[in-house]
């Protein structure tokens, strides 16, 4: 009888588990030999001494935020000279940041950020809670590590391949978010004509609810308050998902107040509103065309909204397939059962060798997509119906590896099979298969 694969497909990105368990063998193969030999484990050294405490008392917490911070206070506490000091400042900073504790976030970030300065995450929090914490002093570190966020990003290569796009959105929205803490930290330090530009420069980078407020606060500084109430008029209008409904409350009544400060009534600001709404509207339009130049799969919500590529850089649109069923076959080249599984495909295709209704594809899951053409080469396998998943797994939410996805002639997944038992899957997928083509 064939030895049956998990039901669960290896998890993504995991290439092997073959060496599991060989750490502890190893180490009894070495303590063993001592013991017949009469001889005494060597003793263990300070270091190894500390590192056996820390790791005993994290274990007894769990994941707890709070209980990992007072586990770590505790042993910096009792070895203030440790040599793992920078990883657990590094990780009381994370966990200060789990917890939103802004005061342990500063007093642990900034000495983390001088080992790893490029912990973009710590950045990102130690800039913002310098700024909560108020200051001139804690303004100025505050922009020195904004500076240091904004300058690592632009430093870094474009980027390419798998989420360019939605990666690229995520750089232009922490330059902006960047640009926004330099702005607040120049308006404490009272320089308000450079806040003013850099919160300008925020809205371009990414034009969203809270650069476009910050903006209008920089105006008011400067008593230019017809200009304040255009870009409040932007922060209540600008098309934003991230934009909480209690912000927006707030920029319709600073709106309304400086509106009607400045006419004393609110006569032609529905208007005002509206252009706003125009404006904002054909740049996040704009924003979203470069990066769906990037990513044309950026907005889509549904499976058939894709557009894969194949190995030769052909596009399929899945829409053009609607009325077929078709069957989805999630591999990777360092997946074992995944070869395992590539036979016992073939057998499913054949049965339906006659079916113009039925689609097998082949979704290459690597993320260096270099390997998929010569691995098929080697193995023997056919090019034909393999495509690069872009982005498709992260949608279908396929986390282990073999996954089998199948949909119905109207788009509809009604299968999904992580894993495979050997013995059944030929029977198995067939009969989803038919089952399918006999859904009306």
């Amino acid at each position: 009888m064939p030895t049956a694969l998990p039901t669960s497909g290896l998890p993504k990105r995991i290439k092997t588990t073959a060496g599991k368990g060989r750490a502890p063998r190893l180490l009894a193969l070495i303590l063993i030999p001592a013991a017949f030999l009469g001889q005494e484990a060597p003793k263990p050294s300070p270091a190894e001494l500390e590192n056996k405490e820390l790791v005993q008392s994290l274990q007894e917490v769990g994941s707890s935020g709070i209980d990992i911070i007072r586990v770590l206070e505790a042993f910096l506490k009792k070895y203030p000279a440790t040599a793992q000091r920078p990883q657990i400042e590094r990780a009381l900073a994370r966990a200060a940041i789990d917890t939103k504790d802004d005061e342990r976030i500063v007093r642990y970030g900034i000495p983390a950020l001088a080992n790893a300065p490029d912990d973009m995450l710590i950045l990102d929090r130690v800039a913002r809670a310098l700024l909560t914490l108020g200051g001139r002093d804690n303004a100025e570190k505050s922009l020195k590590y904004s500076q240091m966020f904004e300058q690592n990003i632009r430093s870094s290569p474009a980027p390419e391949g798998r989420d360019a796009a939605r990666r690229q959105e995520e750089r232009d929205r922490g330059v902006e978010r960047m640009l926004i803490y330099q702005a607040r930290a120049k308006a404490i330090l009272g320089e308000d004509a450079e806040a003013e530009k850099l919160a300008a420069r925020a809205f371009s980078t990414y034009a969203c609810e809270e650069a476009a407020r910050q903006w209008g606060e920089a105006l008011l500084r400067l008593h230019r308050e017809k200009d304040a109430i255009a870009r409040f008029a932007d922060a209540f209008s600008v098309p934003d998902p991230h934009a909480a409904d209690s912000d927006r409350a707030a920029d319709r009544q600073q709106l309304g107040e400086l509106y009607r400060n400045l006419h004393h009534n609110e006569k032609g600001l529905g208007d005002l509103i509206l252009e706003a709404y125009d404006r904002t509207s054909v740049l996040v339009d704009e924003r979203k065309k470069r990066l769906e130049a990037m990513d044309p799969n950026l907005s889509a919500s549904d499976p058939l909204q894709f557009t894969i590529a194949g190995l030769d850089g052909r596009k399929l649109a899945l829409s053009s397939l609607k009325g077929n069923v078709v069957v989805l076959d999630f591999w990777a080249t360092w997946c074992q059962p995944c070869r395992a599984q590539h036979p016992l495909y073939d057998q499913v295709k054949q049965r339906f060798k006659d079916r113009n209704d039925v689609v097998f594809l082949a979704i290459a899951t690597d993320e260096d997509r270099k390997l998929v053409a010569p691995f098929l080469q080697q193995q023997s396998w056919s090019t034909q119906s393999v495509y690069f998943d872009d982005g498709l797994q992260r949608l279908l939410q396929v986390s282990s590896i073999p996954t089998t996805v199948l949909f119905d002639k109207r788009g509809r997944v009604v299968s999904r099979m992580n894993g495979f038992l050997p013995e059944k899957f030929v029977d198995q997928l067939s009969e989803r298969i038919q089952s399918a083509l006999d859904t009306p």
